[in-house]
């Protein structure tokens, strides 16, 4: 499409960060658009708007994505963490406090540098990072707090707290997707009480009571995954304890709810083990589970739960739908080898296979044309680098580095590129010919091993005699398969003809008397 916009990548090592044009590179290897920015970190927001850096001194860049040109720079000391809102409206910030009633989280509009919002956190956390949570559109905000989830207008933070939801003992929350409607909370289980996962509406006259609601025992975490189009949320709960004593990391289940209600179960999984990664296709309609002890199993179910598809087992722990959601890559990073097979779930056929090691971060491009693995530090120490691999496995770039820090695409909307699906047709047609012209030549060149003569059983003949039979092989130039080593056919023959020599000279004797 000529409308789509240009892939880039922005890849940050020990200097700083760059950014590349990305794929299709011209003679095989990309060319600049940015030159080297020292920074300490960098993030895109995620429509790919604005993106932030990190630099010295507690200065924090904010450039247009599209120029990457300066718009904003805000000076903050002490600031350990900052983060763009999806659409890149707000820089949220996190200093480490020196007074207990220091707001030291603050919110700062990035068009006009003004402070929108602050309070105090004591610390942060994976979990607890950032503060603030806004859905992807920007139309709603909230934060957990202490028996509570509080909601704010983005569009106007001096109106404070607009409602809250109150929950005894939440421990964790997850807003859900576009459309912003509905939100997921986690409370552990204590004194006795089973945990439980809880939805709520969004809408001040939805908060007071739950929507759909499960129970468990014998959990201490949660993962929440909502789908696109915010209808379903699967969970992921996890306990530190295995009863079965299997695995040593504790015990995994995958639940699934449905904002109405409808569905509330456990999600059904063919093998027993941990669930180690799931995903929501990008039309929110189906979703996929890489699950099981080793070779785990994968699965796509609908979002009944009914499975539409078993991609079969493998060394896998990786889950990546491509942005238009008709191929998923398979693959096992981490710890694993770094197997990688991509699927054609439209047409339930193996598209191709490859292998990315020590593989850190993994991601589609935009259009969905291309994947890239990055092995990255701090994580990896050595062997640092980048790889780019066609929807179908295949190989396109490669560079190693003395220190990778962070390799990713720059966000785009996935709707402002084409459909790939003519690409694969005409792929799949191109392959089919390959296939066959090998196929031919091969034949020809082929030879075929004759079958092998069906030979009689041996009699059984016990330990000790087949010793004795190899000694006197040994000593007697005799083969262990009954037939005789070259030594022994030319003693033989040596035997034989002496035998004939002294045969012919008694002969001769007799004849001469």
């Amino acid at each position: 499409m000529s409308s789509s916009p240009s892939l880039e990548i922005l890849v940050r090592e020990a200097e700083g960060f760059t950014v590349w044009n990305g794929p299709p590179f011209t003679n095989g290897q990309p060319t600049l658009k940015l030159e080297r920015v020292s920074c300490s970190n960098t993030k895109f927001s995620v429509d790919g708007s604005k993106l932030m850096a990190m630099k010295s001194d507690g200065v924090i860049s904010i450039y247009d994505a599209t120029s990457l040109t300066e718009v904003r720079s805000f000076t903050i000391a002490n600031v350990t963490a900052a983060e763009l809102s999806p659409c890149g409206t707000y820089l949220q910030t996190f200093q480490k406090p020196t007074t207990p009633q220091e707001k030291n989280v603050s919110i700062w509009n990035t068009e006009t540098g003004d402070l929108a919002h602050s309070h105090y956190q004591k610390s942060i956390t994976k979990a607890s990072w950032p503060s603030i949570r806004f859905c992807p559109d920007e139309s709603s905000a909230c934060r957990l707090a202490t028996n509570e989830v509080q909601f704010f207008d983005p569009k106007d933070f001096s109106k404070g707290i607009t409602s809250r939801i109150r929950v005894p003992g939440i421990a964790a929350f997850e807003l859900s997707k576009t459309p912003a409607s509905h939100v997921a909370v986690f409370v552990p289980e204590s004194k006795g009480s089973p945990g439980s996962v809880q939805i709520f509406g969004c809408g001040e006259e939805l908060q007071s009571q739950p929507s759909a609601r499960r129970s468990f025992f014998r959990c201490s975490s949660v993962q929440f995954s909502w789908n696109h189009g915010s209808t379903g949320l699967l969970v992921v709960v996890q306990s530190d304890v295995d009863k079965t004593n299997q695995s040593y990391y504790g015990e995994t289940k995958l639940h699934y709810l449905t904002i109405d209600g409808t569905h509330e179960g456990l999600v059904p999984l063919r093998k027993e083990g941990p669930v180690h990664d799931v995903q929501w296709s990008f039309s929110g309609s189906e979703f996929a589970v890489v699950y099981g002890f080793m070779p785990a199993c994968v699965t796509i179910f609908d979002k009944n739960c009914k499975p539409l598809m078993e991609l079969g087992e493998g060394p896998y722990n990786t889950l990546r739908w491509n942005p238009k959601g008709r191929v998923l890559c398979v693959a096992g990073f981490g710890n694993l080898p770094g197997d990688m097979a991509f699927w054609d779930v439209v047409n339930k056929k193996q598209l191709g296979s490859n292998k990315a090691e020590w593989s850190v971060t993994s991601e589609w491009s935009p259009d969905g044309r291309y994947f890239l693995t990055a092995s990255t530090a701090p994580r990896r120490q050595i062997d640092n680098g980048m790889k780019i691999f066609n929807y179908d496995g295949k190989r396109y770039y490669k560079k190693m580095f003395e220190r990778l820090y962070q390799a990713e695409w720059k966000p785009e909307s996935p709707e402002r590129f084409g459909d790939i699906s003519e690409l694969i047709k005409s792929v799949e047609s191109l392959k089919l010919g390959e296939g066959k012209s090998q196929g031919q030549g091969s034949a020809q060149k082929k030879t075929i091993a004759p079958n092998p003569i069906a030979q009689k059983p041996a009699a059984y003949r016990p330990p000790h005699a087949k010793h004795a039979a190899a000694v006197q092989a040994e000593l007697l130039g005799i083969s262990t398969t009954g037939e005789m080593s070259k030594n022994a056919l030319k003693n033989k023959k040596k035997r034989e003809n002496k035998k004939a020599a002294a045969a012919a000279a008694a002969a001769s004797r007799s004849n001469n008397a």
